[in-house]
């Protein structure tokens, strides 16, 4: 009988996860369906550049449609507002039901505000097209209104948390508000650019000189960094940090964690700290006909500590779960998932990056990481058929 299998979720870990599945099983031995909210599968790793104006939307937001096309995997765009795991049936927002007989969740993270007050209210996030086009927006709009009112909160613009999004944010920043003041006749000697992170270095995933080399790029063109000194509060135009710093700024974005997402965290399965414990197999601990990849579970290190939640390390959960299913509806045995991890590359800008690549950890700084970065966007591009993206 042809087993019903629904993946939640269109992001690296479920576009990948469907992909798979249907390399190795048929139309006959197996519906497939996707759903997704957005029509399009967002490449999360190059919102930075949308939000700074150095990329159109279409090279970050590709058709989900296009990129399924001859695959014979159903598309559902909509929101599962609740899953009945004993039942194998989800609900959809709409009021339409599905029923599966393996589910994959593949949901994702949320943005992490930590419970710090006004935080949630007053900032920015950027988790997916749409947070970066209001954040590109609104920076255009506040270097007019500066030109205006030549009020200083309107030119300082503030990220807080220095992982690799907040890093890589900063970076565009800088490279690009020098363009946008000058065609709006602002000098940009007047923009103070604020990196704010909690803990005393940033990136902390690479070796303590690649930190300091990006520091360093990025302080050369402006950037300011406010280490160990965590935020708060935030209320309208003013970030609050524990050492009693008060930075005035109209433009505040929080990328300083995740949590997982709450669908997945309420739904039945088991979980720790919001995010669904996993067998070797990828699957749920608890529910064995439910399968996970992405942000939204949990993998152990074998030195007992989680890996940090990664594009990299969603795509390979994606193939593993996907040859998994297949291998389990075959009756084949399955897979246990050990991640490869690759590397590492964070972009200071468009001309500039650190990183490590390899099992050896070789370190790439400058163009040559920069360049890196953008091959590896290229070759995931490649891997779904989204080169035509480029293109356009």
């Amino acid at each position: 009988m042809r087993k019903r299998i629904v993946i939640l979720g269109g992001g690296y870990g479920g576009l990948i996860c469907a992909r798979t599945v249907r390399t190795h099983l048929s139309p006959q031995q197996a519906a497939v369906t996707m759903i997704n909210r957005h029509p399009t599968h967002q490449i999360v790793t190059e919102l930075h550049r949308l939000a700074a104006g150095n990329v159109s939307q279409h090279a970050v937001s590709l058709p989900l449609e296009r990129l399924l096309k001859r695959k014979e995997i159903a598309l559902q765009i909509g929101t599962a507002s609740s899953i009945d795991i004993q039942g194998g049936g989800i609900r959809m927002d709409s009021g339409d039901s599905l029923e599966y007989d393996v589910l994959v969740l593949a949901l994702g993270s949320e943005t992490n505000y930590f419970g710090i007050p006004g935080l949630q209210e007053n900032s920015f996030s950027l988790k997916s097209v749409a947070d970066a086009n209001r954040i590109h927006a609104h920076l255009v709009q506040q270097i007019r209104q500066f030109k205006l009112t030549g009020d200083r909160s309107d030119a300082t613009f503030v990220v807080g948390g220095g992982g690799l999004s907040g890093v890589e944010l900063i970076g565009e920043f800088a490279d690009e508000l020098p363009g946008i003041c000058r065609r709006h006749g602002v000098s940009f000697e007047d923009i103070r650019l604020y990196l704010i992170e909690a803990m005393p270095t940033i990136l902390p995933m690479l070796p303590p000189h690649l930190m300091q080399r990006a520091i360093s790029s990025l302080e050369a063109r402006g950037v300011r960094f406010i280490l160990g000194c965590p935020v708060i509060g935030m209320r309208d135009r003013a970030v609050s940090l524990k050492d009693g710093t008060v930075i005035q700024t109209g433009t505040f974005v929080w990328t300083g964690g995740v949590k997982g997402n709450p669908l997945v965290a309420g739904c039945g399965i088991e979980v720790e700290r919001g995010r669904a414990k996993v067998n070797p197999f990828l699957q749920s601990a608890s529910h064995p006909s439910v399968f996970l990849a992405g942000d939204c579970a949990v993998v152990m290190h074998y030195n007992g500590k989680p890996y940090p939640p990664s594009a990299q390390l969603a795509m390979q959960m994606g193939r593993r779960a996907g040859e998994n299913i297949a291998a389990s509806i075959q009756g084949k045995r399955m897979k246990a998932f050990h991640p490869q991890l690759t590397g590492t590359l964070a972009s200071l800008g468009r001309k500039d990056g650190v990183g490590t690549i390899g099992k050896r950890g070789i370190t790439l700084k400058g163009p040559a990481a920069s360049m890196m970065k953008k091959a590896s966007n290229v070759r995931y591009l490649s891997s779904i058929n989204g080169l035509f993206s480029l293109l356009q």
